[in-house]
């Protein structure tokens, strides 16, 4: 098989595997939106670890307003886990010598 060394491929992958669910637990972003009026915090797995509402947003009883920001911190905050996701797959894949997929 020219050197095709499938079990080898397979331990690489789980160890690549294990080190990806690692770091998706040790992985947190922090998005906002309102100028700071709404923050998210999300791990990598992407569960929401803590949401924070400027007390002033709920003064003026704009709850339409205050969930549109909730939506947009949230939302922010899981393409910011996106992005930090793939990349640290992209590095992975690299690491065992399949760049092309």
């Amino acid at each position: 098989m020219g050197g095709f060394n499938l079990q080898e491929l397979m331990s690489k992958a789980k160890s690549q595997y294990d080190t990806l669910q690692k770091k998706m637990q040790e992985t947190v972003v922090e998005a906002s939106s309102g100028g700071g009026t709404v923050t998210a915090k999300m791990d990598g797995r992407k569960q929401l670890l803590s949401l924070s509402i400027d007390p002033e947003a709920v003064k003026t009883g704009d709850v339409e307003m205050l969930q549109d920001l909730v939506l947009a911190a949230v939302n922010e905050a899981a393409r910011k886990v996106d992005g930090a996701m793939q990349s640290t797959v992209g590095g992975m894949l690299g690491g065992l010598g399949i760049d092309g997929l």
